[in-house]
């Protein structure tokens, strides 16, 4: 059977749309649906910010879709307290990189991506499914067509919400990311409005048993806090936004791929797999996927069609095992800083600080954070 479209991509969101420039760059006749079905449209403003690391800023970059520097601030610095007096940082001079990450807003980098595709004639914007040789599933955690398909999703709940905003600060930034380990919950500043900017994007991972307090409380009681537990390190904070909360979650899906009734399917991105937030890998990790299907499509052997599962196979391989061990190290970390008592506060801290003195295994660590070495 012949079809109008060679790759189908169900979701329109950044990892989708990114498949389909990189697709569409084969010449590949794409049909992009924008909207999963029955998605509520978004209430009020966008908050989120996410952290992109080198590799997936050059895979942008090259789509040239990367946000100016006032919507992509740089993060030279990072520093990661513990509870009890430990410490890590990391210094792209050290490195001898420009950036050990990039604090990119989410509509900036959306509306670069939705003019690309709008002037890219090999995509073709859909409002529905249509049938293609080959259909890839980018519709999020949440997504219909998974469940459609019947692709087990197993879910581990963490008693976690994370609560996102931003926040006006009386003291620059700096190009600093910082983030406190304190009692179980995680508090992380990225740094927005580029190199020279007083606005953070604010994630706060608390326990579920007082996250709606948090996100009831007045506002001038709300930044209180967060300066108690940052150390009043930005001076006086404001909210600039309100605060969105979201619950959090590691999942996987099994199987990546398939065929259903005579139609081959892949997922990506949060269809296929979610992390814990605290490394901030969790968009990373989509673009990785797109990026290696990608590859995968482009350099197969001439008599292999789209549809073919060996091939569809190779990208499931290639993804699981770094998405694996992503999500391992993310569950073990949020793990030991969730313990109580003093014993597990010693131990995670006296960690921190052999690992801030460890040489190369730091080196490495921050070297696959920005997507430099793989596992």
């Amino acid at each position: 059977m012949t079809h109008h479209f060679d790759i189908c991509i169900r979701g329109g969101g950044i990892v989708g749309h990114t498949l389909a420039l990189l697709l569409a760059r084969d010449r590949l006749r794409v049909g992009l649906v924008t909207q999963a079905p029955n998605t509520p449209p978004p209430v009020g403003p966008d908050v989120r910010a996410y952290a992109l690391n080198a590799k997936s800023q050059a895979l942008l970059e090259s789509l040239r879709c990367w946000p100016d520097a006032m919507h992509a601030t740089a993060v030279t610095t990072m520093r990661v307290l513990g509870d009890d007096g430990g410490e890590v940082s990391f210094s792209a001079a050290d490195l001898a990189v420009p950036a050990l990450a990039w604090i990119v807003d989410v509509s900036a980098l959306e509306a670069q991506l939705s003019d690309a595709v709008r002037f890219q004639p090999q995509i073709e914007l859909l409002n529905s499914p249509s049938p293609a040789t080959l259909t890839v599933v980018c519709e999020g955690k949440a997504s219909r067509t998974r469940e459609e398909l019947g692709v087990e999703f197993a879910v581990a709940r963490y008693p976690q919400r994370a609560i996102a905003a931003r926040l006006n600060c009386e003291l620059p930034h700096a190009q600093v990311a910082r983030q406190w380990f304190t009692q179980g919950e995680i508090l992380a500043f990225l740094p927005l409005q580029g190199a020279h900017g007083q606005e953070v994007g604010m994630v706060w991972s608390v326990q579920e048993s007082r996250a709606q307090d948090l996100l009831d409380a007045d506002e001038d009681d709300f930044c209180a806090e967060l300066q108690q537990v940052s150390g009043n390190c930005l001076g006086q904070l404001k909210l600039s936004s309100p605060r969105s909360a979201w619950p959090l979650q590691s999942a996987q899906a099994c199987p990546w791929i398939g065929v259903a009734h005579g139609q081959a399917w892949a997922l990506a991105g949060d269809a296929a797999h979610t992390v814990h937030p605290l490394a901030g890998q969790g968009l990373n990790l989509g673009l990785g996927d797109v990026a290696e299907l990608a590859s995968i499509l482009h350099a197969r052997e001439y008599w292999r069609p789209l549809s073919d599962t060996r091939l569809l196979r190779r990208y499931e391989r290639a993804r699981r095992t770094e998405v694996s061990a992503t999500a391992l190290a993310m569950d073990g970390l949020q793990q030991l800083f969730s313990k109580n008592g003093s014993t597990w506060q010693a131990l995670r801290n006296w960690g921190m600080k052999g690992f801030e003195h460890s040489g190369l295994a730091k080196q490495w660590a921050a070297r696959h954070a920005m997507g430099l070495w793989q596992f």
